[in-house]
């Protein structure tokens, strides 16, 4: 592992305008500083439904590549030998993957990635056949809510998913041929909907609709979520958002560097200015989180964490008469960066502190390398410095995390974090003062979670089921935004435990990235379904959604 100096002020050419002193992790010079090249020309051959060769160039280094670590869309698939230029892979029918390499010293010193190879798997058999049109369709009403449930489908290979209609659009889905009912959230009041649903094989054959079945909404809303308005639409990844104390909504622009603000009344959109120094990673970098302070109308800051061309940095930048003002102040640097595995989520606390999540840089050693800034969450007073009750004298706050993308604050005043596993399971986190939550040795529940000192996750989700980047916490009930699970959970915070877990949206707009509270007590959600993996301004096609919350 790489001897890593401690955290310190960094000299003033690093830190431009900051007159606080930015943070950043320096490295003893007796040590392997320097990562590999990133490997070049990657390819792939023997293409089949069940496996595939991925090669690649090799990388320089100045004492040697010990390792490289094989992955697809940020979750490893495999490490092999520094003299191996290629690998043999397993891979998913019928599924679409980007593939990529990393290099590894024998320090741990990992390079940049590899450009990413798409691959599109084929079936391993053709099939043409469509399941059968799905019976005993039933529709229920509770308030705005519908509950539809059916008979299973069969199929020649097996059912994969029902898609459901509601006056014949498709609003949602359901995953897996044992799954036979799906809930309908944020309908309008005393209005007849038609359901019907069909099913969908591995090869998107498709049966007929089933025959509809109608319903009658109640007269007000009597679950958690209440209605769903689609605010404004994006052509970048709204990826951080925040609330003003006057009610309107700052939000960041991941590959196009730029924050916009936006009337929650009329849905209007103004570019409020760019954030200099940004760099994409080919992947998921940019400008991620922002949060402001609560002293914001007298102080008036925003802070981004975002991707520069060297690291992850945290900075502010002063927001007067509508419009970013001035140089940002730099306040923390030298966090590593990748492809993928960033973090990105900030946070102000109810002690003033800001919270800030970080991903592994895709290095899972560095999770456990305190002298690291990578697989953390760090905590920071609001002009860069280290608060004195911080458990090692570091930005770091607790340790252990893979790619955390979540952080709220309930009321209690205690920090839940919501974190991406690797292939098994996501997790969500109270996060203690100093405590170590077991990545890479321990994922959600599976691996080396025995270890004296790891401390377990508060609630698990398969990571098919899952893959959840924001959280946010209204009425100590807590909401989990999925991206690959496309759905929203609600959990209710009781004690330190999360019972009544219960599923909303599932399928309905597709990824959702970031939830936030919204200044009337509902949530904000931003989707993430086009171009969120290639660092490309301007190639999505987004939504912000306004949710109203029931009981």
């Amino acid at each position: 592992m790489v001897s890593l100096g401690v955290v310190f002020p960094a000299p003033a050419a690093s830190a431009a305008t900051s007159d606080t002193g930015a943070f950043s992790v320096v490295r003893s010079s007796a040590a392997d500083t320097t990562p590999p090249t990133a490997p070049a020309n990657p390819r792939t051959s023997n293409l089949t439904c069940t496996g595939v060769t991925f090669s690649w160039s090799a990388s320089s280094d100045d004492v040697g590549v010990a390792f490289y670590d094989v992955y697809h869309d940020g979750q490893l698939m495999r490490s092999v030998p520094g003299t191996a230029l290629s690998a043999d892979l397993t891979v998913v029918p019928g599924a679409t993957w980007g593939l990529y390499v990393n290099a590894r010293d024998a320090a741990g010193n990992v390079s940049q990635a590899s450009p990413t190879v798409t691959i599109s798997v084929p079936q391993c058999q053709a099939d043409t056949e469509p399941p059968t049109t799905p019976t005993g369709v039933t529709a229920a009403a509770s308030g705005t809510t519908v509950t539809v449930r059916w008979s299973p489908s069969t199929d020649n290979v097996g059912v994969t998913a029902y898609e459901v209609l509601r006056d014949g659009t498709q609003v949602g889905s359901a995953g897996g041929a044992a799954t036979t009912s799906f809930t309908d959230s944020g309908l309008a009041a005393n209005t007849r909907y038609r359901y019907q649903v069909r099913a969908r094989d591995a090869q998107a054959n498709r049966s007929a609709p089933s025959a509809p079945v109608a319903v009658t909404t109640g007269t007000s809303c009597a679950t958690a979520l209440c209605s769903v308005t689609r605010v404004a639409t994006e052509t970048d990844l709204p990826w951080g958002l925040t609330t003003l104390p006057d009610g309107q909504v700052l939000y960041g622009r991941r590959d196009a560097f730029e924050i916009v603000r936006l009337d929650p009344a009329t849905g209007t959109k103004t570019v409020v200015g760019r954030v200099p120094n940004v760099a994409g990673t080919d992947g998921e970098g940019g400008v991620l989180g922002i949060a402001v302070a609560a002293d914001f109308a007298a102080d008036p800051w925003l802070y981004v964490m975002h991707t520069s061309p060297t690291d992850n940095r945290v900075v502010r930048i002063r927001y007067l008469d509508g419009v970013l003002t001035g140089t940002p102040e730099v306040l923390l640097t030298g966090i590593p960066r990748n492809k993928y595995h960033n973090g990105g989520r900030l946070r102000f606390g109810p002690d003033g502190k800001l919270y800030i999540s970080t991903g592994d840089g895709q290095n899972g050693d560095w999770a456990q390398d305190l002298t690291v800034l990578a697989g953390k969450v760090l905590r920071l007073n609001p002009d860069g410095s280290v608060p004195s009750d911080n458990p090692f004298g570091t930005p770091v706050w607790s340790y252990g995390h893979r790619n955390p993308q979540g952080l709220a604050f309930d009321s209690q005043g205690r920090l839940w974090e919501q974190e991406f596993g690797n292939n098994v399971m996501d997790e969500t986190n109270l996060i203690v003062r100093g405590g170590n939550y077991g990545w890479p040795r321990c994922e959600g529940t599976t691996g080396s979670c025995g270890e004296p000192g790891f401390i377990a996750p508060k609630h698990t989700y398969p990571v098919a089921e899952a893959s959840c980047s924001g959280i946010a916490v209204v009425r100590d009930a807590l909401y989990v935004a999925c991206e690959r699970g496309t759905r929203l959970y609600r959990a209710e915070i009781s004690g330190d435990s999360l019972t009544n877990v219960q599923q909303y949206l599932n399928g309905t707009y597709g990824r959702l990235r970031t939830v936030e509270p919204s200044a009337d007590g509902g949530l904000w959600l931003t989707t993430s379904n086009y171009g969120d993996k290639d660092s490309i301004a301007n190639n999505s096609n987004e939504s912000i959604l306004k949710v109203e919350l029931g009981r």
